[in-house]
């Protein structure tokens, strides 16, 4: 089942345009990826999905209803969550309060403990530091509390931007292996990512986008062969 389409999504910020004519497409039960540089326009075109940024033209379809330019918070009603890139914990508050931060919408809220037990189930090590501050964690526990605070909105399809910036080689192989986890409970997942290599191992599909246009899309074995993606991406 074809869970977002994306078509000919045309964005500007002011006078200059930075993204031309983007379309992809995510499936039910996928981990799909988004990879590119610096400066492609990766995280202008999640903004745009998730409601952040006004498109010039063209649509953005989820679970079969048009959601081009609906509020972030009508989006993530819908069922998209989005993680953005470092996490954006609230350190100072607890474990508990962060997973409570992801329940805000009315419907949420009120099946918050369910939810929160759930994310427990998936993430062992919050349920033992639950009254801990957000600032005392470790790498790897603050990613699987900001992973952990995205389920609460009960989502269908995540979005995760940059998941490995700022984590040791160590964290981002374990951060990884979450994502893998996720989608084999049932969790759609659109990841964002420099890190090409890491991500071409666990994604099902991949787009390249470069210099705000998409330039190449496949499954990751086909992306692994392509000389472009080799040479510009994986250094071979």
């Amino acid at each position: 089942m074809l869970m977002l389409e994306v078509k000919n999504l045309n964005v500007f910020y002011g006078n200059v345009q930075v993204l031309w004519d983007v379309s992809l497409n995510v499936k039910e039960g996928e981990i799909v990826v988004l990879v590119g540089a610096n400066g492609a326009g990766k995280t202008t075109l999640l903004n745009t999905i998730t409601g952040l940024i006004q498109p010039a033209s063209g649509s953005v379809t989820f679970m079969g209803h048009d959601i081009t330019g609906l509020p972030p918070n009508e989006i993530v009603e819908l069922g998209i969550s989005y993680l953005p890139e470092g996490g954006r914990l609230f350190p100072d508050m607890s474990i508990q309060e962060n997973l409570e931060m992801g329940s805000f919408l009315k419907k949420s809220w009120v099946v918050r403990k369910e939810r929160q037990e759930q994310v427990f189930e998936f993430f062992p090590r919050l349920k033992e530091r639950r009254k801990q501050l957000a600032k005392t964690l470790s790498g790897g526990e603050r990613q699987m509390l900001a992973m952990g605070r995205c389920l609460m909105s009960g989502p269908k399809l995540c979005f995760f931007d940059e998941l490995s910036y700022g984590l040791a080689p160590k964290l981002v192989k374990e951060s990884f292996k979450m994502l893998e986890m996720l989608r084999d409970n049932g969790l759609t997942i659109f990841l964002i990512e420099q890190n090409v290599n890491q991500s071409l191992e666990i994604a099902d599909r991949a787009y390249v986008l470069e210099n705000g246009r998409i330039v190449s899309h496949g499954t990751s074995e086909e992306l692994k062969q392509s000389d472009h993606v080799r040479k510009a991406y994986l250094g071979i």
